[in-house]
């Protein structure tokens, strides 16, 4: 039978989606393209936002119409989170949660068999140990993500991921390290390392994250290592210390930053303060040459004034991340902050979002016209599309060069020459 994944959401979604494509190759399931046709559609979703839950239903709704006799899988955060979505999905043959997700074999098999739908989810529970199945490669891309931890212990106010996702949990030193060997061993160069509260990894195991970022450097045949989003407050004086004993680890940190107004992180339950959060930011690009700094940023949040945002708007700017995704605020039912009062409008939430977008942007080109001139190495991850190549640094600015060439998955020097009309600065091979 032919099976397809249509995943939402984040990189640990994106593992996952991974992790389950081999479970259902391992029994005898040929894995093919969302576009195509196939017997089962697998939809792993995120419920960050009400516009990801949205999709999501959109999505069920979707294959469920182009394919009816297909089976329609949901699973992912969404149903953990919610689970009597099932009640509002009967186009979703089988709905299961990811805490049960490697069941997913043996409910296809139950499904062909009795042909009703199937609901499992089971909640989350303190003290559950790391699970999931481990990954040997990572389809269509030349670097890897690898989920090290899951869960999340912060609980900020607008988050329901704690709910979706459980508790802090970390997979054991042995098993990163036999994991990315298979993905090395598979030819790939680089591996990015991901989770749902990343810079939390080994709290439940007593070891520091340096220690699993220091695994996954010293596997032979990978050259670069690059981390998934962290929490600035965990980036103690400590950590950045012994993570710039890397050399292999890539120079380009996405900080959540969610706003950069004290009053509104306070609200949020952030762990910091703007003035801390400054101070990370500085003594990381002390730490690391040619660091490039990336961030979150949420308007419209609950109580947030027109001074409130521009307190923010002004602390983006000054810490000048090199890339920043804007979003606005959305209820998650079952947070604390639903409850609040003060929310803004929707109006104002996209007139937040066009100013704060149009601020990092200039920013970003302006980073990108600083690069003119310098020769930096390119992990290039598409061949040549109408005569361009495209890869990324190590501190992740986006590059293409012109060539003939399939460069897919080689890394090489190139010499920046100018910037692309798009998201990307332009090269010369060297």
């Amino acid at each position: 039978m032919k099976a397809a994944f249509y995943t939402l959401g984040c990189k640990v979604n994106q593992y996952e989606s991974q992790a389950l494509s081999e479970l259902l190759s391992q029994n005898g399931y040929e894995i093919v393209e969302s576009k195509q046709d196939a017997d089962i559609y697998i939809i792993n979703s995120c419920t960050v936002t009400a516009a990801a839950d949205q999709k999501t239903r959109q999505s069920v709704r979707r294959f469920k119409r182009s394919h009816p006799e297909s089976i329609v899988v949901l699973t992912g955060c969404m149903p953990q989170a919610y689970p009597k979505v099932a009640d509002s999905l009967p186009e979703a043959d089988i709905i299961i949660g990811n805490k049960d997700s490697e069941r997913l074999v043996s409910m296809l098999d139950s499904f062909a068999k009795f042909g009703k739908q199937i609901v499992s989810i089971n909640e989350h529970e303190n003290g559950e140990k790391f699970s999931g199945q481990p990954i040997t490669c990572f389809d269509e891309r030349t670097r890897a993500y690898v989920k090290i931890q899951d869960g999340c212990n912060r609980f900020c106010s607008y988050c329901i991921i704690p709910t979706s996702r459980g508790r802090v949990r970390s997979k054991p030193l042995e098993q990163i390290k036999e994991e990315i060997e298979k993905i090395a061993a598979n030819g790939f160069s680089e591996v990015v390392l991901v989770g749902i509260n990343l810079s939390s990894y080994g709290r439940d195991l007593n070891i520091s994250f340096p220690q699993a970022v220091k695994t996954a450097c010293e596997v032979d045949g990978i050259t670069r290592v690059r981390l998934g989003s962290i929490e600035p407050d965990h980036l103690t004086d400590e950590v950045i210390e012994e993570l710039a004993k890397l050399p292999k680890l890539c120079p380009q940190f996405h900080l959540s930053l969610q706003s950069g107004c004290d009053k509104t992180l306070k609200a949020m339950n952030r762990h910091y303060t703007a003035d801390e959060y400054r101070d990370i930011c500085r003594k990381l690009r002390e730490s690391f040459p040619d660091c490039t700094l990336t961030t979150d940023v949420m308007v419209g949040f609950a109580g947030e004034t027109d001074e409130d945002f521009s307190q923010s708007l002004a602390f983006v700017k000054e810490i000048g991340f090199e890339k920043v995704h804007v979003f606005p605020y959305s209820v998650r039912k079952g947070t604390r902050a639903e409850k609040f009062g003060g929310q803004v409008n929707k109006a104002t939430k996209e007139k937040r979002c066009h100013i704060m977008l149009t601020e990092t942007e200039k920013i970003r080109r302006a980073f990108f016209a600083s690069q003119k001139g310098k020769t930096v190495s390119v992990l290039f991850e598409s061949t040549a599309d109408g005569g361009l190549a495209s890869g990324h640094t190590p501190n992740y600015t986006p590059v293409k060069v012109r060539t003939e060439h399939d460069l897919s998955g080689r890394i090489l020097d190139v010499r920046i020459i100018g910037v692309c009309e798009d998201d990307s600065c332009l090269g010369e091979l060297i």
